[in-house]
């Protein structure tokens, strides 16, 4: 009686395992990519996930957005990589706030095998496999150009920089200076404020520049600005809404959005050097799979950057990067 019972346990056994092997694989039998922003709530960060999300979809891999949600706490952009490294995640996406902090964090992934391609800004590292970006320093200096041949050469201009250690945008600003000196009529009046990862203190730090260089009729007694992202940019473009100067002084500034495209449209910013950030996060997720299977993947790649006035705001490719088609790859 018992050896008939234990055989027919065993039978159930085999039928119950029989049945677990059938079924179909679950999603999370894809290889898993973390891709991880500087911060969440800029559009720019928006524009890098629908991309990573595009080529996740193509390539036949998960993708598991998760970042800071502000562009300066870096505790916690290095919580969230080793938290990754923890889990053993096939590969790791990194849009670094920090050139040196997140080092360690990098390193270690390095050493339990998982490949980290960087995006957007460089890390002071030898441990990553890819570094896929805009050349930031070139675009710097097609904004200081620009600025200067809309100034006809001459003039007082004021740059409002993001923070420092982001060297993404350091670059940009080292470009701009670049650019600038090559215009002997041009002074750079301003050049050693930074306006933070947020609007509000760009708009901050924008009130308190402009407030001494305003006349006695209120109009600015300087000609010419620049910002190197789109939260010092936007930040200044509200100082300047407020002060009732928008559009009376040369404003060029970088990166795009909704409220920036409209300024341009308006006349209130003359120029913005845009990136392509759904090509870092498509060309940033495609590295990291080559990387993940062992193939050969290229150390640096410039993912683009195209100068936008008002002038050629509308052509089909201009338009195709101030109009990114964020819902078609972002459901929630």
């Amino acid at each position: 009686m018992k050896r008939h019972y234990s055989f027919h346990l065993l039978v159930v056994v085999c039928l119950l395992l029989g049945s677990c092997n059938r079924s179909a694989p679950s999603a999370s039998a894809k290889p898993q990519i973390a891709v991880i922003p500087k911060g969440t709530t800029h559009e720019f960060w928006k524009s890098i996930h629908a991309g990573a999300i595009k080529a996740g979809d193509e390539l036949g891999v998960n993708i598991i957005w998760k970042g800071p949600l502000r562009e300066d706490d870096r505790e916690e952009q290095i919580k969230v990589v080793e938290d990754f490294v923890n889990r053993h995640v096939n590969a790791i996406v990194l849009a670094p706030l920090d050139d040196q902090a997140l080092v360690p964090s990098v390193a270690n992934a390095a050493a339990s095998k998982i490949p980290v391609v960087i995006i957007d800004s460089d890390l002071k590292s030898k441990d990553y496999v890819s570094f896929c970006a805009t050349d930031n320093f070139k675009g710097g200096q097609m904004a200081g150009d620009e600025l200067a041949r809309l100034l006809g050469g001459k003039g007082k201009i004021i740059m409002l920089r993001y923070q420092p250690a982001s060297a993404s945008t350091t670059n940009r600003e080292e470009g701009f200076v670049d650019a600038i000196k090559k215009n002997p009529g041009i002074e750079l009046v301003v050049d050693n404020q930074y306006g933070g990862a947020t609007a509000e203190s760009a708009q901050q730090k924008s009130e308190n520049i402009l407030a001494p260089l305003k006349n006695a009729d209120g109009s600015l007694s300087i000609d010419g600005i620049f910002c190197c992202n789109e939260s010092t940019t936007f930040g200044m473009l509200r100082a300047l809404e407020d002060a009732k100067v928008a559009g009376k002084v040369k404003f060029v500034g970088f990166d795009a959005s909704s409220k920036l495209v409209d300024a341009l449209s308006a006349g209130k910013i003359d120029a913005l050097v845009v990136q392509n950030p759904m090509n870092m996060g498509y060309i940033g997720v495609s590295m990291a799979v080559k990387a993940m299977h062992g193939e050969p993947v290229e150390k640096r790649v410039d993912t683009g950057a195209k100068l936008v006035t008002k002038a050629n705001m509308s052509e089909p490719a201009v338009n195709d990067l101030l109009h990114p088609p964020l819902d078609k790859y972002l459901k929630d």
